[in-house]
Order: C-alpha cells, then sequence, then structure tokens
C-alpha cells in the first residue's frame, strides 16, 4: 500500500474547501447585479441560533464548541414549571493509521508462556510489526436534560474504546447555574456569577483538557493525538466556579480516586484542586485567556491524575512488543509519571486568537511519588507544549496547525526488597505533530496529520531505548 499517496489523498480531500470557496467567488463576480436575491442569507448560520440557546450553560458538541472553555453562564436554560428537558448526543471518531516505529533497547528474553516448546523464549524488546490499517471506531453517547431553571444533570457513556469494546459509564454529573426555585433574591444575584458541579466527572485541573481528545469525542482537538503526559481523569466530587468581568476562579474537592471507596481510610485522603484565570475578548478581533491551576493529593489510594483515560491513546501499538494486545497496552505512545500515592501538580495554559489565528500552550510541573518509593523521593516532571493553529474559510470551516511538546523527568527507580529508595534515570519524550482540518458541516470533520516522537536516554532494557514512531493519521469524526 502507497502510505504517501494515501495522506496525499486525505489532503485533496483538505483542498476541497478552498476549490469549493474560489469557485464561490468566480460565480459571483460574473452574476449580473439584477440578478441578486433581494434578501441575502445570513453569512453565518449559527448567528440566527446562538449556541448558548441550544446548549444553555453547556460546551456545544459541534464547531460551535470550538475555544469553548468553562462554558458561558446562560439564562436560556429557563423552564418554570414546566417539563425536564431532554437532549441526547453522541460522538463518533474513526482513524486511518500509518505509522513505523523502531527502537535500539537490549535483548530481553524470557520464557514464552504461549508455546509449550521447551527453551522457547521471546524478546521482551522486540517490537510488533505495525503497518498501515484502520484503528477500532470509538463511541460516545451524551444525555444532558435540564431538570429546572438553571439544573442540568449530564451523564457520558463510552459505547466502545479502544480499552473497553463494551459499554461503560465515562461519568455523570449535576450542574448548578442557578437557584430560583429558592426564591430568594439575594442568592439569585449571587448565581449570576457562581456556577456549582457535583457528580462523579472529569476534573476541571489546567486548559489542556478541554482541547484533548475524548474517546468519541475528537471535535475540539486540532491534532489526533492528546498531550504526551495526559493529564486527565473522572473523580467523585465537587467544584465551585465563580466569573466576574473576565476573571475566574474554581476551587475542587475530590475523593482523589477514579473509583472511591469505603475500605483502607488511613491510606487514602481527599485531593484539592483549583484555577485562577482571566479570560476576555479585548477587541473583536482578539481574545486572551490565562489560567494557572493547581492539583494536590498527598496520600492517595490511587492517584490517577496521569493515567486516567480509561479509553486509550489514538497511537494504536507504537513502542509495544510481539506479545502486547491493543486494549491492555491501550496507552501507546503517552508516558504516566508513576505518581500514585502522592502528586502536587501545576499548569499554566495561555490562549490568545487573534482573527483565524490562534495560540495555546501547556506549561506543567508535576512531583510526588509512587507506592512503593522513600518518603523522602519527590521525582518531578516538567510538559512543555506549544500548539499554533490557523483557521480558515467562512465560520472558519478550515484549519492548519502544529504542535510541539516535550516531556522529562526520573523513572522510577530500581526495587530492593520491594522497596524504591533511589529515584532512576532521567529521561524525555519529544512530539512534533503537523496536520489540518476540514468541517464540510458544522457536525462532521475530517482531520489528518503526520507525528513524529522520539525517545531519549531510557534504560539499554527499557524497550522505548532509542525508541521512536512516525507516519500518518488520518481520522473522521462526528458530533452532535
Amino acid at each position: 500500500m502507497n502510505t504517501p499517496r494515501l495522506f496525499l489523498s486525505a489532503l485533496a480531500l483538505l483542498t476541497l474547501p478552498l476549490s469549493a470557496q474560489a469557485q464561490q467567488v468566480a460565480d459571483a463576480s460574473s452574476t449580473p447585479e439584477s440578478a441578486a436575491p433581494a434578501t441575502a442569507e445570513p453569512t453565518d448560520p449559527d448567528a440566527a441560533t446562538p449556541a448558548t440557546a441550544l446548549f444553555p450553560n453547556q460546551r456545544p458538541p459541534d464547531r460551535r464548541g470550538l475555544n469553548v472553555f468553562e462554558p458561558l453562564k446562560s439564562d436560556a436554560d429557563r423552564i418554570g414549571d414546566g417539563e425536564p428537558r431532554f437532549r441526547l448526543g453522541a460522538n463518533f471518531a474513526q482513524q486511518f493509521q500509518s505509522l513505523g516505529h523502531d527502537n535500539t533497547a537490549g535483548v530481553n528474553l524470557v520464557p514464552n508462556a504461549a508455546t509449550p516448546a521447551p527453551g522457547d523464549s521471546v524478546n521482551l524488546n522486540g517490537l510488533m510489526a505495525i503497518g498501515n490499517g484502520f484503528n477500532l471506531a470509538t463511541a460516545n453517547l451524551v444525555v444532558d436534560a435540564v431538570l429546572a431553571d438553571g439544573i442540568h444533570v449530564n451523564l457520558v457513556t463510552y459505547l466502545s474504546s479502544r480499552h473497553h469494546q463494551e459499554a461503560w459509564v465515562k461519568g455523570g454529573y449535576l450542574q448548578v447555574d442557578a437557584l430560583r426555585f429558592l426564591g430568594v433574591p439575594a442568592i439569585d444575584r449571587v448565581m449570576e456569577y457562581v456556577t456549582i458541579k457535583t457528580g462523579h466527572y472529569e476534573i476541571n485541573y489546567g486548559d489542556a483538557h478541554f482541547r484533548r481528545t475524548d474517546n468519541g469525542n475528537a471535535f475540539h482537538n486540532p491534532f489526533v493525538g492528546n498531550y504526551i503526559m495526559d493529564a486527565f481523569t473522572t473523580e467523585i466530587g465537587g467544584e465551585v466556579l465563580v466569573r466576574h468581568a473576565g476573571l475566574l476562579a474554581m476551587v475542587g474537592v475530590t475523593g482523589g480516586e477514579i473509583q472511591g471507596g469505603v475500605t483502607n481510610p488511613d491510606g487514602r485522603s481527599l485531593a484539592v484542586l483549583g484555577k485562577l484565570g482571566f479570560d476576555r475578548q479585548l477587541t473583536p478581533d482578539l481574545r486572551v485567556r490565562l489560567t494557572g491551576s493547581g492539583y494536590r493529593n498527598g496520600n492517595a489510594a490511587s492517584s490517577t491524575l496521569y493515567g486516567g483515560d480509561r479509553a486509550g491513546s489514538r497511537y494504536y501499538q507504537v513502542l509495544e512488543n510481539t506479545l502486547a494486545t491493543t486494549n491492555n497496552q491501550f496507552t501507546s505512545g503517552l508516558i504516566n509519571p508513576g505518581f500514585r500515592e502522592e502528586v502536587l501538580a501545576l499548569q499554566f495554559n495561555p490562549f490568545v486568537k487573534y482573527r483565524g489565528f490562534e495560540l495555546f500552550g501547556v506549561l506543567e510541573r508535576a512531583t510526588g511519588r509512587a507506592f512503593n518509593e522513600a518518603e523522602d523521593i519527590d521525582r518531578a516532571w516538567t510538559q512543555v507544549a506549544v500548539d499554533g493553529v490557523f483557521r480558515f474559510l467562512p465560520q472558519e470551516q478550515a484549519f492548519v496547525g502544529a504542535r510541539y511538546n516535550v516531556v522529562s523527568g526520573p523513572l522510577v527507580g530500581p526495587a530492593v526488597a520491594g522497596q524504591v529508595t533511589t529515584a532512576g534515570q532521567d529521561i524525555s519524550i519529544n512530539r512534533v505533530e503537523v496536520g489540518g482540518g476540514w468541517f464540510p458541516t458544522r457536525n462532521i470533520l475530517l482531520k489528518a496529520e503526520y507525528v513524529r516522537q522520539r525517545y531519549t536516554d531510557f534504560p539499554t532494557l527499557d524497550i522505548r531505548n532509542g525508541g521512536a514512531f512516525d507516519g500518518f493519521m488520518v481520522e473522521g469524526v462526528v458530533a452532535f
């Protein structure tokens, strides 16, 4: 199969909007003035019905949700004494993958449990052969309901994912933007600035999680992959968000775990998170946002801040050995620093949008330790990422962009009698993604990218030693 030809075909599809726009301009210039319609159609089909009216206090699932972080407050969810208002939505994504990988790791032979032949062995550092093909289609089911004025309930179910092919619930929450049923004017005035969320939900740590792919929901990520150190998890708890005149502040408390539990009370503690920021449209062409977030869990039963994505990576089987399976080794291309017992994480995110150009950054530092590490070990990891995207055509229907992402930090050290007394080797990973996309409609997205990832300074017997993968990805997404 000719990989360059496949990628060029995808790029040709992305150029269709350019040729269509050129044809529209040519047709307009050749149309006599007398033939012009008496009433011009609106140039923006979304202008007649704003997204805040269709999805009040929620992020629109389609193109109108681009660059939406915390959703804007709206009073369009008033139902008075009427019945609850219900909306059913879904997200679907499918990728074509054409990646190759290699490494320089030393041979690590172990008995091959898959065959009964005496002396048969397998090299755990030998890479699985991968080539061109389609990945498993992923899908989300979204249920949203307005129960009363300003009160929403939201539930997301993964219908199919890399890690779980069966349907299972991602999470759900109750969101309160108004308390009109109390009939207290003072509270109503306070709630003009306050949003309360509680449930088992995606925590609001950092801004990067607003731009990531969430299983079938790949509509708001301008690239195919997520960040290498992917700060995403669902936890049980609550948060309060206050916004006024472009300023925002959030504080939250959770159980600190992806599932929760009541056993081993001395081995678990609450997690605390917060966010401060500024987000304002300074001129009609210029928007500026800057936020800083923090997350702290000092005694977790099983912290998953950097391992909470149970759906899986988009880069299937890269740097995996010959015994790997798609669902068991579902984090290919990502790195988890292993802060299972203790973690303190800080993330700063600048975002600037000027007309069609947008710049988004991630500056992150996380410290912590695993269960079997000595208490005086405090490993520190850093992540830096920069996204540059240029959107063009009416309603920004097409875009091109590039991302650079680098992560570095020490691995968990070697264990002696089950205990780790020193930090492991310092390593680094860097990735470059270059691509583009096209929205044929506001509910359909086609995107393609070239990706290259390099692994540096991994131990000789680590399969990622001298590791690298690169190639092309094409993804189609539907959201409504």
